[in-house]
């Protein structure tokens, strides 16, 4: 059954539920650095299912993710109640390949667009941060608000890389 837009982020915010989340955000580059670095390379390919992604897809859809959330900060920031567009993760995941993605080119990805945002989100006028986007599917979103999801998009990631690698 899929998610309403509604039970997803209510289901995404309950991983970051009393964290600081942009510790979260500025951890998790480090965290993935040590799985994919620690780990054996044929669990990154194990899917336990036909429709469930590898932790390489995951690794690979979490790159995207980055750059997507990066440029969505970007104009929310820089314009306050702007339209924020939304898209199909399972349809890039299928175009781009995710399974052929190298993991460390998705970890060089991840990390320098996730160390970019951290930058940003701790040099940019604090003012900024009760900008708002109007995401087409979920409706108005604060950037605190963004920040929480994103965290929380992290620590429902990690956690099924975790358990296919680990």
């Amino acid at each position: 059954m899929q998610e309403t837009p509604q039970q997803y982020t209510a289901r995404i915010l309950t991983f970051v539920e009393g964290r600081d989340a942009l510790e979260v955000l500025a951890s998790t580059a480090r965290r993935l650095r040590t799985l994919v670095e620690t780990t054996d390379p044929a669990r990154w390919e194990i899917r336990t299912a036909p429709d469930r992604w590898s932790a390489r897809e995951i690794l690979a859809h979490v790159a995207d993710v980055e750059i997507v959330v990066g440029w969505r900060f970007r104009i929310i920031l820089a314009s306050d109640g702007v339209r924020v567009q939304a898209y199909d993760q399972n349809v890039w995941a299928e175009a781009f390949q995710y399974g052929q993605v190298e993991r460390a080119e998705a970890l060089a990805t991840f990390t320098a667009a996730r160390a970019s945002l951290v930058s940003l989100l701790k040099r940019v006028d604090p003012a900024r941060y009760e900008h708002h986007g109007m995401h087409e599917e979920r409706g108005r979103e604060t950037v605190p608000h963004l920040m929480r999801m994103i965290a929380g998009h992290d620590l429902n990631h990690l956690t099924q890389i975790e358990r296919l690698v680990l």
